[in-house]
Order: C-alpha cells, then structure tokens, then sequence
C-alpha cells in the first residue's frame, strides 16, 4: 500500500490538478472558438431594439453601443446582455435583431410603432456598418460573415404587429423582415397563444382561424418564416398541417424540461423535425429551470433533450437577450456564448453537431424557406381581408371605415 501523500505533496498534486483540469477547459473554449470562427452562429432573437426606445427613447446619439458593460443606465439594467465589444468577444456571426411593440398597441398602433422599431434597426445598422451588416437571405449571411461583419436580420415578434392586415404583412417583408412570431402575450383575432395553454385558460380560437391559416399561407408565398414560439399547442398542430415551408420557433425551449407553456412538447419537436424546421434554445431562466434561478447547465439539458428526441439537425439558439431580466449563470450576456460550446463538447457533442447548432441549421431552414417561396412565385397575393364577424366591438374602436 502506498504511503500517504504529505501535506506539502498533497498540495502541489492539489496545485496540479487544477493547472490540468483548467488547462482541459481552455482546450475545449479554444475548440468552441474555432468552431464559431468556421460557421457564423445565428442567434434568432435578440431585443436590444426595444431596451434602445425604453432607455434611450430611441435616441442613438444618446449612447455608445461599443462598450455599455460600465456605463449608467445600461450596467444596472438587468436586460441589457449586448454591445459590440461582447458581440464580438461572443463570436456572433449573424443576429435576429426583434422588432416588438407590446399587446397595448394591438387594434391600436402596432404597426405604427412596429415600423418604428425597423427603422431603430436600420439606423443601428447604419451607424456601426463597421460593425453590422443587413442580410435577407441565407447566402448574405454566409457572404457577410467572411467579410468578417455580423449579419443583422429582421424579425417582427408578435402577430398584432401587422394590424389584421395582408397588406401591412407584405410591407414588412418589404422592409427587410425575415420572420415574424404570430402571437406574443396576447392572442390576436386569427390565433391563440400559448398563456391559453395555462390552468383555467380556455381557448379562443382552438389554434388559428381561416384567416390565420391565410396568413400563413402568404408568409409560405413571400419567403417570411412562420415562428410559433409563443403560440397555443393547438396553433402549433394548425401552423404545421398549413405551412409548406419549414416552420422556426425563435425563442422557445423543451417542454419536457421545464413545463412552462412557452416551451414546446415531444410530440411537437417531432413535427418540428418532419418539418424541417428548428427550434432555438432560450436562456431565460423561467423558460429554462422553471424558477428565477438557471445556469449554463439547465440550458444544456434543454438541447440535450431535444436532440434525443429528435436529433442535432433540428436546433438553434435564440438568448432572448435583452429581451428578459434573468438569465443563466455564465451565460448571462453576448459574450458567454462560447461557454455553451465548450460545456456541450464536455458532453460529448462533435464538432460537426455543433456546426449545425451554431448556424448550420438556421442556413438549411432559411434556404428551404427560400426554396418554397420560388415553388410559390405563380401564387398570387392573398387579398383577403379579415372577416368582420372575427373582430369583437372593442377590436373596431380605433379603425377607419374606408372604401
């Protein structure tokens, strides 16, 4: 039998060990690196728009967005996750920048401010084209990563966004819009949410309507993503038996893991996956651990999940930073993105799986969208109008009668 190890040699062997084990983890965030310098990561969610008009009004001379980890009133908002200086440290190659206005403004002025929040990106854009570049299609993003620029798209988070109105829709994507996410909080007069999925909540519309299932139709012709995260499970069934085009859920989790009604059942992702489409992993805690309290670990046991059940060619990530108020213990910003890469090849993952995580799949999907939209070029546009019998009197307080 060995003789015990002295105190002295008991701390050097202690000393050395952790020299290894860290030098281990360096390895595999240098991997996670390299990685996200091959592919472009694809974030689908990022809502540093609307913190932009609540702090700063909207105002881009009010403040620098190079670096705000140290300057007031950004680093002790709770919801501010981004600048360029983490951006970068975070190796994102292309981001979803999310176009919200809130459930107030639905039969109001959602699309007034929505086309506020577009216009907040472009001139985001504009301002740091050192930095960001538009991209509309999946070749752009790929060709805006090599110039080494991150990719700025567009999606419009909530259907209320659109005013019940084709018309508005096919401006959006005008605009520049990628994807917009038919509900928020709130269902619209075409499509429930996901809050009705909740104990003692009833159904409206029991998935979508006629003209929801119109508006998916023509978001299939224009090349716009469907994204179902914050739908009803019953939106969800109807948005997959309708779309032609592979289906994304920008911001969502497994619900499995956490039994929140934001967060998308098996039998779901097993659609999602016959589909073609994705889903992006949230990092908010509530979404993540069911409680205030996540860390990295939760998250990676969300997309542990979903590729057991339905494989590694089916999912993304989409933070929802800026967006929440807590989020997971290093993964708490833009820039800890490469943590999440390097605890996943811990598990397990192989680099190619990671690829695909990163952005890979995000390109298959966007292309596929791409792909329907020219199958779909001899469809004319939608022209129908939202009938009248689906808009309760209080729908119809702030609308014009014009013909």
């Amino acid at each position: 039998m060995p003789e015990p190890l002295t105190e002295n040699e008991s701390k050097v062997f202690q000393t050395n060990l952790h020299k290894l084990l860290a030098s281990n983890q360096n390895d595999e965030l240098t991997i996670a690196r390299q990685i996200l310098e091959r592919v472009p990561l694809i974030d689908g969610h990022n809502d540093l728009p609307h913190v932009i008009r609540l702090v700063a009004e909207s105002q881009l001379a009010s403040f620098n967005l190079t670096d705000l980890a140290d300057k007031n009133p950004w680093k002790s908002d709770p919801s501010s996750h981004t600048d360029i200086l983490r951006l970068r440290q975070g190796k994102l190659g292309a981001q979803f920048w999310v176009a919200y206005t809130n459930c107030n403004t639905q039969h109001n002025d959602s699309p007034q401010k929505t086309i506020e929040q577009i216009d907040l990106i472009y001139r985001l854009i504009d301002l740091y084209s050192d930095t960001f570049q538009l991209a509309t299609t999946a070749q752009e993003i790929e060709d805006i990563f090599a110039s080494g620029k991150i990719s700025s798209l567009i999606g419009v988070e909530g259907g209320h966004s659109i005013g019940n109105s084709l018309g508005v829709l096919r401006t959006f994507y005008r605009l520049g819009v990628r994807y917009m996410t038919l509900t928020h909080s709130c269902p619209t007069p075409w499509a429930d949410n996901s809050q009705l999925d909740n104990p003692g909540q009833e159904p409206i519309h029991d998935g979508l309507t006629g003209f929801g299932e119109a508006i998916v139709q023509e978001m299939n012709r224009l090349g716009m993503m469907v994204d179902i995260s914050h739908v009803s499970v019953s939106t969800m069934e109807d948005v997959l038996n309708v779309s032609k085009a592979p289906v994304i859920f920008s911001h969502s989790g497994a619900f499995s893991v956490c039994n929140n009604t934001r967060n998308v059942p098996d039998h779901i992702l097993r659609r999602l996956a016959k589909n073609d489409g994705i889903i992006m992993v949230v990092f908010y805690n509530e979404f993540i651990a069911c409680g205030q309290s996540a860390n990295l670990n939760d998250v990676v046991r969300h997309i542990e999940h979903i590729r057991n059940v339905i494989g590694a060619d089916y999912i993304g990530l989409g933070g929802d930073f800026n967006g929440v108020d807590r989020v997971p213990t290093d993964l708490d910003d833009v820039s800890k993105y490469p943590n999440l890469f390097a605890e996943l090849l811990r598990c397990g993952w192989s680099q190619n799986d990671l690829e695909k995580l990163a952005g890979r799949n995000m390109l298959r999907v966007m292309r596929r969208v791409e792909q329907v939209k020219m199958e779909l070029s001899s469809m004319e546009p939608i022209e129908e109008w939202i009938p009248s019998e689906d808009l309760q009197p209080e729908h119809k307080q702030c609308v014009t009668e014009y013909s």
